[in-house]
């Protein structure tokens, strides 16, 4: 079976720290700080939300002289719903038992 869009361990790390101010504007540094992911795996995952419409963008300007501007994320309505989907899916699959093995019998 197909693994479900937007539901890796690390998409889903992503999708708790959003939705902790789900109309806050976050830098990708900050969220690459609370969910102990690296650029290599955070910027990857944000692109992919942005270009599914679940996350908006902005640049904010720099503060200092000379200084990049920085880039800003928060989700959308639609991303805002879908990882609330997403984390109670995770949720309800943690609390439900494993399947229970049983013994063959022999014959």
């Amino acid at each position: 079976m197909p693994r479900l869009p937007h539901s890796s361990p690390q998409t889903l790390h992503v999708f708790e720290a959003l939705l902790a101010a789900p109309d806050a504007w976050r830098y990708g540094y900050d969220l690459s700080r609370e969910t102990g992911l690296a650029s290599g795996s955070l910027y990857p995952i944000l692109m992919r939300l942005a270009e599914g419409a679940l996350l908006e963008t902005r640049w904010e300007p720099a503060e200092q002289p000379g200084r990049p501007p920085r880039h800003l994320y928060r989700l959308t309505q639609d991303g805002a719903a879908l990882a609330r989907s997403r984390l109670a899916r995770r949720a309800a699959q943690a609390a439900s038992p494993a399947p229970r093995l049983h013994p063959r019998t022999a014959s």
